[in-house]
């Protein structure tokens, strides 16, 4: 294996090895016995080495110009301050020497390394003028230390060989071979320009950054096969497809909570041709379809910001609370139903399940409303009949309850309150009506007017004749007003007069325009008169009564029609 085929590792490896060796030279050279001396600057001797170091001190005293023998045994035995004052010296001298030669040393040391750090980076650098650096990778393959020349022997080489895997979300794989395509290496100078364009003096940070290069390497191959081959697939089968989702929020145990989003196997066929394309210029082994964005992605993940705003929006809703009265029953509207009517659109969008709602709606509605509904009545004689019909009752108005309740939501409101009505009755009980009404009993042909459930008037009538289809309707119904000093109107003809004009002083109307009034015109009431003189279906009273059934009703007084 040549120097240029070595790995990264083995280079540094080598070049500190020689490094080290020449350091060690240099320390050799510029040492001067520093394990002769002891921490304090002196020399470390025993008894057998005394002679020999005797002997070099004569020798520096008689080049001084000294002739006598200094008496070492005289000097040891020397005491006094001023044999303390020399020893002292002699101890500072010997460190400044000794620090003097250290610091000449390390001068050297540096310099010499420094020397050789800059010729090694400075041979380094002029090799990548050539070279891919350090742990270079093109299109994923490595290409660190080659030349130019050695990479496109090496793609040549490998170009018979090639196969390109297709790593898919489900973990499985697929290929699509080379010879398959009719794949072939193409000599181009795109290889040349990635040389160039890597800045050779700055190699020293490949070794941690590790350049990654994407580049056309030059091949060729043939287009409709591809075609054919990317199109037997089996990830691009739509049977084996699945749809990306989006991330939602999502209620969980007492909030919402985001819930991420789910890339499905749908293909985006023109980004995976583009990526297959790319795949194949790069000479790349592998495409792995998540990475490269080949799936259809969501429109919304975890993180959008629009998620996040209808998380924060809906469980704002949750905060509300409405408790509707339905006295002495309640119903209550909170977090635990609120979270099954808050959903997002497609555009992310906090929006109400108004199906849902309004069913919800529906069923107070069908629990509570009584209007229409069959009721059993017991009459003033005591008898017990059934009556169906007529507007009286409870009747929650859906449509606008839908808008009262969304917005105590939207608004994270805490109410107690009634539904909107359409109508209302006197109570929630089975007798909605309550203890104070009028009652009209058409067989019998009598009028009473029950107050707090006594029977404070009773009287003979006429009402519609049924012979001539006027009878009057059975059913509850509440008094829409009352007047006095009325017209009476039959249908408008053509000509603009009226089939029949009736003047009357107390003109009490429950539905629509059949009511009670004084009927002046009649000269008896009760028994089976209405069969024959009968009214249009009005109540007629008698003269004498009518102002006191006039005094006792109210608008909205209950009126129970019955056979």
């Amino acid at each position: 294996m040549s120097k240029n085929d070595k790995r990264a590792d083995e280079i540094i490896e080598e070049t500190m090895r020689e490094l080290y060796g020449d350091l060690h030279k240099s320390e050799i050279r510029d040492s001067i016995d520093e394990d002769d001396f002891d921490e304090d600057g002196f020399e470390e001797f025993d008894e057998d080495d005394y002679e020999e170091i005797s002997h070099r001190k004569a020798k520096k005293t008689h080049a001084a110009g000294y002739d006598e023998k200094p008496d070492y045994e005289d000097f040891e035995d020397f005491e006094g301050e001023e044999g303390e004052v020399e020893s002292d010296a002699v101890k500072e001298a010997s460190k400044a020497y000794k620090k003097r030669r250290r610091k000449k040393k390390a001068g050297k040391v540096i310099g010499t390394i420094v020397g050789i750090l800059a010729v090694v980076y400075i041979g380094i650098a002029l090799y990548f003028g050539s070279h891919f650096m350090f742990y270079t990778k093109i299109n994923g393959n490595d290409v660190a230390l080659k030349s130019v020349s050695q990479v496109e022997s090496k793609l040549k080489k490998d170009v018979g060989d090639y196969v390109l895997t297709l790593k898919e979300s489900d973990g499985s794989t697929e290929e699509i071979d080379g010879s398959d395509i009719s794949l072939e290496y193409v000599q181009s100078d795109e290889l040349a320009k990635c040389i160039k364009q890597q800045n050779n003096f700055l190699w020293i940070i490949s070794l941690w950054n590790h350049p990654q290069i994407e580049a056309s390497v030059g091949v060729k191959y043939d287009k409709e096969a591809l075609a054919d081959e990317v199109s037997g697939l089996n990830c691009m089968d739509k049977k084996n497809q699945t749809k990306s989702k989006n991330a939602y929020p999502k209620f969980m145990d007492t909030r919402f909570e985001i819930e991420p989003e789910v890339i499905g196997t749908e293909i985006d066929e023109d980004a995976f041709n583009e990526a297959i394309k790319e795949a194949l210029d790069g000479f790349q082994s592998e495409l792995d379809l998540t990475k490269e964005g080949c799936y259809i992605k969501p429109d919304y993940t975890k993180d959008s910001q629009e998620v996040k705003d209808a998380a924060e929006k809906m469980n704002s809703y949750l905060g509300a609370k409405v408790t509707y009265d339905f006295s002495p029953k309640t119903e209550v509207v909170d977090s635990s139903v609120i979270s099954q009517w808050v959903k997002v659109n497609k555009k992310m969008k906090v929006k109400f399940d108004k199906d849902a709602v309004k069913k919800y709606i529906q069923s107070l509605a069908s629990k509570y409303n009584t209007r229409g509904k069959t009721r059993t009545f017991k009459t003033a004689t005591g008898n017990t009949v059934k009556v169906d019909g007529g507007d009286y009752g409870w009747c929650i108005a859906q449509d606008s309850e839908y808008k009262e309740l969304t917005k105590n939501i939207k608004k994270g409101e805490t109410v107690t309150r009634e539904p909107k009505y359409l109508s209302k009755a006197a109570s929630h009980d089975t007798m909605d009506m309550g203890d104070t009404y009028a009652e009209v009993d058409l067989t019998n042909q009598r009028a009473y007017f029950i107050k707090k459930g006594k029977v404070v008037l009773s009287t003979d009538v006429v009402t519609g004749n049924p012979n001539k289809g006027n009878a009057t309707p059975p059913g509850v119904y509440s008094l829409t007003y009352k007047t006095k000093n009325a017209t009476l109107r039959g249908e408008r003809r053509p000509d603009g007069t009226y089939s029949y004009e009736t003047p009357v002083k107390y003109w009490m109307p429950f539905n629509g325009g059949i009511g009670f009034h004084d009927a002046s015109w009649q000269p008896t009431f009760g028994g089976s008169r209405y069969k024959s003189h009968g009214s249009h279906g009005c109540v007629n009273l008698p003269p004498s009564v009518a102002p006191k059934m006039y005094e006792l009703v109210y608008k909205d007084v209950p009126v129970v029609c019955h056979n």
